[in-house]
């Protein structure tokens, strides 16, 4: 297998995409020398004289060079060994002048390390894996094409009984994710577009959804120009500025036609409208922008995951009000004229008149009472903050690949051959009882196991536990991701109830980077000191609902054996402590004296003890030891005594201390933020005793959504400058400014609302929804402030006229613009995936809310904070008409 293997990894090398590629599972060939010590007396030989003899025969260095005239010619001793047979036909003098050949006095063979370091099967049957890595800059899927016509070809040419086959495959996942985000998008794109005809009639919703493909296909081309590639998170992004790229011009192409209506020629009011928008669009546009600048200057893990959301929707938006301001413009001009539909007015339009007629009679009893209406909009928002510790927090979903994780840990010091018979246990479990039926419908695909040491990374989410005889990896396939929980349930439940002494972990692949989901890293100075409160805080955090598997990642304390040597015995029966290392190594290990050439390898030779490996505590007390300067031997009990003792498995530190990690999985309803919530009261209780120089951090989902949200939260300060910065340059007013930052918090309202009715976690994802719904909310307060600017200073009406004609003004193009952003985002939400779930519900609940506490509050405000007095004031509907 290593032979086919090797030629396999040089094919798989060659590949322009693949940068390296590493096998695991390879067993390291040995040429083990066995002798026996009592033949070797026989022969007045010891291990020590064999090994120089050995050692001086087998020549592998060159013998220098020569200069012959003009040429210097390098000089190859003869010598080295090159066959089993060489190594078995070396001579060995044994004393006046004789000499026997090495077969004659020990057994040469070949074979493996013993034991071995990692085995490797696949669905049962031993196997070696080869890992390739992407090259920096490459495209995964061609990789994966590329290996795909490899395994082809060598599945060809393999003798009967070897095959190659896939054991993880991203590149598959990242196709089939990326079909899954194109289909979305294509279907966003179909709702947008409907939704545009539909309400705006089949000429102007034309108009408007020309800019779509137009916006797309140059998003997509600065996009290749700055180096920013497909994937999930930049579909997905696309996904989410759709709609948000419509309102650009969906306020143009409403501010023409309103232009139009009024008596406007074509011409005039398609300049006059581009010119008083330019400005405001540009603003609006640049505001949404910043909302997404923290994600992309996070320095964390998810920075770089969601940062290129901010790019792809920044060229978005600014490609949008670009092609707005311009082919839109034209379009208006062109096919929009005064008297280009001469019909009556339609079912939409009848309906869209019928909403704003409620909208009026609504604004104008909320102006009167604006007071009690901004109230009640701060009630309903404190009431938010209150519903939100309702919401459970999941800093990342799992990831939903289907492939499900097995790491078994057996007490440290446990032989492999022990781990091995617990993974062909589980191995067994998987073949009778979970692997996939006939009909394909549920079960396990395949499975891969590692025992002593895990894989190469394969996913973001694997983290492999340290490499030792102890640990198995156990990768299993399954049939979708809807099983994984299924599996889960029986693999954990299987290894629960079978090995009472292992730590099995069974659970998903983390999309967010792998690690545990509780940990509490305790620092201190005394091993004995830290391993009493790792015991007390393990107590505890078994107690709380929702925790499973609770350990430390020192585990339990091992046994050693502790040669005592006397010197005094020692040194009168002649044998130095070297002596005695030799013969306990030479007897449980070997020691190595050369090495066995062969074609483009060196395999090590190794002397050793014909009862290596057999060694038990009372053969290993009855053992002798040989004095390698004369011979003698004498038993090691005779020069020592063999003293058991306890010793800490691991000791790790952290920052130099010396840190025990006490760790625990979730069960099925478990919460990581509402286990630290319970555990931590209990911390700061028992970490009031504790001694002077203990302390304790807290790790895991809490450290990751520290680290992740916070470097996040470092960077919206910045944010926030520049959106001020962009409001105070529109509207040059403080009062204004603070209108449109007052409605950024109250549209967490309907974010709320919809992560409880939809019983969606609040996580990272849902965090960007928030973030993308402040930017979209900005934009509707600034076109509506705009409005009522223009109305007030170029129109030259009253105040109270102002405000309530920049309302209905505003009305369609921001109910639009909220349509289209909401239906946009339902085919993400019902096939994005988990990963996306929430953050889609955060924007479509959300908007839906904030655009009516918009359309109310804004005018409010503003009447409030400029004194626009309502008790005497009727609104003329012939306003309307003018």
């Amino acid at each position: 297998m290593k032979e086919f293997a090797d030629d396999l990894r040089d094919d798989l090398i060659k590949l322009s995409d693949a940068a390296k590629v590493e096998l695991r599972g390879v067993q390291e060939e040995r040429v083990f020398v066995e002798f026996d010590n009592a033949r070797l007396r026989e022969y007045n030989l010891t291990a020590s004289i064999l090994q120089n003899v050995l050692a001086s025969t087998n020549i592998l260095g060159s013998g220098g060079s020569i200069n012959v005239e003009d040429e210097r010619i390098i000089l190859e001793p003869t010598g080295n060994i090159e066959s089993i047979a060489g190594v078995e036909a070396v001579l060995i003098p044994v004393g006046g002048g004789q000499l026997v050949q090495l077969e004659d006095i020990a057994s040469v063979r070949r074979g493996y390390v013993d034991p071995a370091t990692q085995l490797v099967r696949v669905n049962g049957l031993e196997a070696i894996t080869l890992h390739v890595s992407l090259k920096d800059g490459a495209n995964v899927i061609d990789l994966g094409t590329a290996i795909d016509g490899v395994i082809d070809e060598w599945n060809v040419r393999l003798p009967i009984g070897l095959e190659v086959v896939r054991v993880a495959s991203l590149d598959l996942y990242i196709a089939d994710k990326i079909s899954d985000f194109i289909g979305n998008l294509i279907q966003a794109i179909a709702v947008v577009l409907a939704v545009m005809l539909f309400f705006m009639g089949l000429r102007t919703g034309f108009v408007i959804a020309s800019l779509i493909p137009i916006v797309t296909v140059m998003t997509l081309m600065l996009m290749g120009i700055v180096g920013q590639g497909l994937n999930q998170v930049t579909l997905a992004a696309l996904i989410m500025a759709l709609g948000m790229m419509v309102d650009n011009a969906i306020v143009v192409a409403e501010a023409i036609v309103v232009k139009i209506e009024a008596g406007t020629p074509a011409r005039e009011a398609a300049i006059a409208a581009a010119g008083e928008l330019t400005a405001p669009l540009l603003i609006s546009t640049l505001t949404t922008s910043a909302a997404f600048l923290a994600f992309y200057l996070a320095e964390t893990v998810m920075g770089d995951i969601v940062g290129p959301i901010f790019v792809v929707i920044s060229l978005a938006l600014l490609s949008s009000w670009l092609v707005a301001l311009t082919v839109t413009t034209m379009l208006c001009f062109l096919f929009l004229g005064r008297n280009s539909e001469k019909s009556g007015p339609s079912l939409v339009d009848r309906v869209i008149g019928w909403l704003r007629l409620r909208y009026k009679q609504a604004i104008l009893v909320a102006l009167a009472r604006r007071r009690l209406v901004i109230a009640g909009i701060l009630l309903a928002f404190v009431a938010s903050m209150v519903g939100f510790s309702f919401i459970p927090f999941v800093f990342f979903p799992d990831s939903d690949r289907n492939m499900v994780t097995v790491d078994i840990n057996l007490p440290l010091g446990t032989r492999v051959e022990r781990t091995d018979a617990v993974v062909a246990e589980f191995e067994s479990y998987l073949r009778d009882s979970l692997w996939v039926d006939d009909a394909g419908q549920f079960g396990v695909l395949n499975w891969s196991s590692f025992i002593g040491e895990g894989p190469e990374s394969y996913d973001l989410g694997y983290t492999p536990d340290e490499a030792n005889s102890s640990y198995a990896h156990i990768l299993v396939t399954t049939t979708s991701f809807e099983h994984n929980r299924e599996v889960i349930s029986r693999l954990h439940n299987f290894g629960f109830e079978g090995f009472p002494d292992a730590d099995i972990k069974v659970g998903s692949l983390d999309a967010g980077g792998g690690g545990v989901p509780i940990e509490i890293k305790v620092s201190g100075d005394d091993p004995d000191e830290l391993a009493r409160i790792s015991e007390s805080l393990r107590l505890a955090v078994s107690s709380v609902a929702g925790t499973r598997n609770v350990k430390d990642d020192w585990g339990p304390k091992s046994k050693k054996f502790v040669v005592a040597i006397d010197q005094s015995r020692a040194q009168a029966a002649g044998v130095t402590s070297q002596d005695i290392a030799v013969s306990l190594r030479t007897v449980l290990e070997g020691f190595e004296t050369g090495e066995y050439r062969e074609d483009d390898k060196s395999i090590p030779i190794v002397m050793r003890n014909v009862a290596s490996q057999q060694q038990t505590l009372s053969s290993l007390e009855t053992m002798d030891v040989f004095a390698q300067a004369t011979g003698r031997s004498v038993p090691l009990l005779q020069v020592a005594s063999v003293v058991p003792e306890w010793q800490y498995s691991k000791i790790r530190r952290l920052d130099l201390s010396r840190t025990v990690n006490i760790s625990s999985q979730l069960s099925a309803n478990g919460n990581a933020q509402a286990i630290t919530a319970s555990v931590v009261p209990v911390l700061d209780e028992q970490a009031a005793s504790w001694p002077a120089g203990y302390s304790y951090q807290l790790g895991g989902d809490a450290q990751n959504t520290a680290e992740n949200m916070g470097s996040v939260y470092k960077y919206l300060p910045l944010s926030g400058l520049i959106i001020l910065f962009l409001l105070i340059i529109q509207f040059n007013s403080i009062r204004k400014t603070f209108m449109v930052l007052a409605t950024i918090p109250l549209a967490v309202i309907g974010v709320v609302i919809g992560l409880l009715v939809f019983r969606e976690e609040f996580g990272f994802m849902p965090f960007l929804g928030v973030i993308s719904l402040a930017g979209i909310v900005i934009n509707n307060a600034i076109v509506l402030l705009d409005r009522i600017e223009i109305e007030e200073s170029e129109l030259r009406r009253s105040p109270q006229d102002a405000v309530i004609m920049a309302c209905l003004q505003r009305f369609r193009p921001i109910l639009l613009a909220t349509f289209t952003t909401v239906l946009g985002l339902i085919p993400l939400y019902v096939s994005g995936g988990e990963m996306w779930e929430g953050m889609a519900i955060a924007i479509m609940i959300g908007l839906l809310f904030g655009t009516v506490i918009t359309l109310v509050f804004i005018p409010s405000l503003y009447s409030m904070l400029f004194r626009v007095d309502y008790s005497d004031y009727v609104f003329d509907d012939a306003l309307l008409e003018s």
